[in-house]
Order: C-alpha cells, then structure tokens, then sequence
C-alpha cells in the first residue's frame, strides 16, 4: 500500500484489541449507526488508532471500529466509512475491508443510505442489493497488482445469494418486506440531475448512492462473501417534489433507526444459526 501499511499489519492490531475472532463484519452507514445500541460490546476502538485506517468526516460517521455480540453471534462492526468524495484515494476507501479479510473475516454485509429511483420505493423502505452499476469513475483494483491476489475479479455473483435470502428472511421476521434491487454508485459529493436520475432508471438502477461498491469489489478480490442492504431515505432528484440534503438523509433514518436495529440483529442471528451449522458439517466431514 502507499501509504505504507499493509492490510496484515492492521489486522494484527486489530487482533491485540480483542480476543474475540467474528466471521461476520459489518460496515454502518447512514441510517444504521443505532445497530450500535444492540451491541454487546466487547471493544471499542477509534478507527484513528489503526494503522493505514481513514477517519470518516461525514455527519452520521462514527469513525470507530466495534467488537461485540449482536444477539449470541460475534460481529466487528465498522460504524461510518470513509467515502471517496471526501478527497481519499480508492486504496484508502477500501483499506478497511482488506484489513477485515486479513484478520480473517469470511463474510461482510455492507449497510448504506441510498436515494430512490425505483418509483415504487418511500423513505424509510429498506433495498437488499442484488446487483450493481460501478458509476464513480474509477476502480478499486485500478493500479498495481497484489501478490496472491487476481486483478481480473468475476463479479457475476458479487453480493452473495445466501446471505441475500438471510436479510429476507430477517426482514418477514420483522414484518418488514424488504424489496431488491440494483444499486449506483457514483462519487458525490453533489446530489445527482434529474436528467442523471432518469439515465440510471433506464440502465436498470433501483436506487443511488456513494459508497458501497468499492468496499463490495476490493471484498470480493480477497475471496469475501458480501451482502448489500440501504435504507431508502430520500426519493432521487426529479422523483420527489423538495430539495435533496444530507439533513433529509438523517432524518428519515432516525425514524426507521429501530427498524434497522430490528432487521441487522434478526439477520445475525440467523447468520450464527447457518455459520454454526456449517462448522459442523466442516467438523464431521474432517473426522
């Protein structure tokens, strides 16, 4: 890494916070940092106190990184993310989740704010991402290549299938039905044209965002199974009748904030039942 500290030495502090050793990571964006106060915490730390980490800027964007239990299943939890309209290069946006696969996380969900361009999507309707449209200019992968690591990444199936039907099935266990769909990433930090929106609907976007995707691909080259979920928190431009802000974003996730809370544990907890399950057929078949 340019910057001179690579993912491993990272995550060999990360591992000398906590004795805790998740499977499952997840990244808390806008409209999820309450997941916070359903966590059993093990260990906090200040993402600045992590070598190679970028501190987030952006309202909403704890900056910190969480050990703990949500529900009986252990998680490390990213709460904020650096985003790349901040000024920080694509190696600095996805050190974090190089480092997470260094120390040896499996699975990685990616929660984020998105703005609606499906016409049938509301504010406070949450999207699991079955796909995705890399509109921000540039690619994570772009520039040197990492040793042990393919440059050429199959994203065919970037956001995994099992861990999608597990955020369904945690939706209907919260009486909440959970729509899919595409989702555009593009580099902000401007709101997007009506003319724009329009674009994306025809390219067969669901929903518009600023993150996301390059924490999904650089997840993927190091072999991580990735899910996707975004609360819709505002209608694209064009598709409501206000001006768009950050300020609208906050606001109809703090009404949807006990919902989120709900949906990411529920999603947990049945993430632990499968991963339990799956150590033991690991186990069996090594006997």
């Amino acid at each position: 890494m340019k910057s001179g500290v690579s993912p491993q030495t990272a995550a060999a502090r990360l591992k000398r916070f906590s004795r805790l050793r998740p499977t499952l990571a997840i990244v808390l964006g806008s409209g999820f940092q309450h997941v916070l106060t359903a966590l059993r915490v093990d260990r906090k730390i200040f993402c600045a106190r992590i070598p190679g980490f970028p501190v987030p800027t952006v309202s909403g964007h704890a900056g910190e990184l969480v050990f703990g239990h949500l529900g009986d299943t252990p998680v490390l939890v990213l709460s904020g993310r650096a985003h790349f309209y901040e000024g920080h290069p694509m190696e600095r946006v996805t050190f974090p989740v190089r480092a997470l696969a260094a120390f040896g996380i499996r699975d990685l969900l990616l929660a984020s704010a998105a703005g609606g361009i499906n016409q049938k999507f509301r504010p406070g309707d949450f999207m699991v991402l079955t796909d995705h449209i890399n509109w921000m200019g540039t690619n994570p992968l772009r520039g040197p290549s990492v040793s042990g690591l393919n440059r050429f990444v199959d994203l065919t199936d970037i956001y995994d299938k099992g861990l999608r039907a597990l955020l369904v099935r945690a939706g209907k266990a919260c009486g909440l039905r959970l729509y899919q769909g595409v989702y555009v990433a593009v580099s902000g930090p401007s709101y997007e044209t009506p003319a724009e929106i329009r674009a994306f609907a025809r390219l067969g976007a669901d929903a518009v965002g600023m993150s996301t995707v390059p924490e999904a691909i650089a997840a993927r080259q190091y072999g991580l199974n990735v899910a996707g979920i975004s609360c819709i928190t505002n209608p694209a431009a064009g598709r409501g009748k206000g001006p768009l802000s950050h300020g609208e974003v906050l606001k109809t996730a703090k009404k949807v904030e006990l919902l989120a809370v709900e949906l990411l544990k529920n999603f947990t907890d049945l993430y632990g039942k499968t991963d339990r399950a799956w150590r033991r057929q690991t186990e069996t078949a090594a006997c």
